[in-house]
């Protein structure tokens, strides 16, 4: 589409395509290295936040495969980046309920329809960082499957900070002043984030640490009042009860804000800064990317702990805690063929060093050639 010049003037069509092609190769694949039927599936969970369409993403699959008549099936749009454990979390509901079920998680992102052709910063932003993916995943809760499961969860909090004006508007889809519509992410994205990000470990923090970290949390708590505040401000160490930190890649400085919240290493978010350089900003499938570097990288042995922390526009911030069943070697994933030259020392971008010298210059200088023609 941007190719063709036709960026300002998407086809429904395009985005469809788009996620047809996804489709057929990622459901194609699961069910062939699974070795589950089409028919086998008793619950299907689509989540693609940008695109929605009539009939559903997810009766395309389902006329594709050809799954049975009575499956449950879910279709979730606008959910944002953190849509993938919105995903988990319904399927995890149905298990409480059902037995024996197996249940396939479909979570990608349409950009054909959501290009920006306007001169907005905040809403350019999002063509330079977003970036086309997904991932297909199989859940269960039959016992007779456990021994072919590479992770269990084991906890999954979800925080939504939508009444609060101004978070559900730091990142919104809306229209600029000229009409052209696009994807805004405001200056106080990272202020929304860090409020929900921690209202989300207050919950999550007693359901996965050991007590003897939790005390000691609260012993220092209680210490600094005492003190009247002049003692250092205590910091809960998530490292006693997790192993590996999956973060959502939604920008280096959200990245950074993680770890600097929670005190973690350069090796510690390791995965989800390779994984942004690779990948770019895959919305809500880009934990699953990050996880595959882990496993690509040979670091999943069996009884680690997992922690995914995802946010979204809304704003939401969603956490789970997986256990990892058995050692997992990452072969034939999306990481398989470049994997071995990371990770990388030098993650400057190339184009910044390159064009950056525009941003020093005045804009009222530049025109287009008089013979151009803008496409249509």
């Amino acid at each position: 589409m941007v190719f063709d010049g036709r960026e300002a003037s998407p086809s429904l069509s395009d985005g469809v395509l788009e996620m047809d092609e996804f489709f057929s190769d990622s459901v194609g694949k699961l069910l062939a290295r699974t070795g589950i039927h089409p028919s086998e599936i008793d619950v299907l969970v689509v989540n693609v936040s940008m695109l929605a369409t009539c009939p559903s993403l997810s009766a395309r699959i389902i006329n594709k495969y050809k799954m049975r008549e009575d499956i449950k099936v879910y279709n979730l749009a606008g959910m944002g980046c953190s849509a993938s454990l919105i995903s988990v979390n319904i399927v995890q509901n149905i298990f409480k309920s059902t037995r024996d079920r197996n249940a396939v998680v479909v979570t990608s992102e349409s950009l054909s329809l959501g290009w920006y052709n306007g001169n907005d910063k905040s809403m350019i932003l999002a063509n330079c960082l977003f970036r086309t993916g997904g991932c297909v995943m199989v859940l269960t809760n039959k016992p007779a499957l456990k021994s072919r499961a590479m992770l269990e969860l084991k906890q999954l909090v979800r925080t939504h900070h939508g009444s609060r004006d101004e978070s559900y508007g730091c990142c919104i889809q809306k229209e600029d002043e000229n009409g052209l519509a696009g994807f805004h992410l405001g200056k106080n994205l990272p202020k929304a984030a860090t409020r929900a990000f921690a209202d989300n470990l207050k919950q999550i923090a007693p359901k996965i640490l050991p007590a003897t970290e939790l005390l000691r949390f609260a012993a220092a708590l209680l210490f600094r009042k005492l003190s009247g505040g002049s003692a250092a401000r205590p910091v809960i160490n998530f490292k006693k009860g997790v192993e590996h930190f999956c973060l959502h890649t939604g920008g280096k400085a959200v990245i950074d804000g993680i770890a600097e919240n929670l005190g973690l290493s350069e090796d510690d978010v390791e995965p989800a800064r390779m994984t942004l350089h690779r990948f770019g900003n895959t919305s809500a499938s880009s934990l699953w990317y990050v996880l595959a570097y882990m496993a690509a990288k040979g670091r999943l042995k069996k009884g680690d702990r997992v922690f995914m922390i995802s946010f979204g526009a809304g704003f939401k911030c969603n956490s789970c805690l997986w256990k990892v069943l058995r050692d997992l070697d990452g072969r034939n994933n999306v990481w398989e063929d470049s994997i071995h030259t990371y990770p990388r020392t030098n993650l400057n971008n190339p184009f910044l060093e390159k064009y950056g010298w525009i941003h020093n210059e005045d804009s009222g200088q530049f025109h287009l050639p008089d013979d151009y023609e803008i496409p249509d």
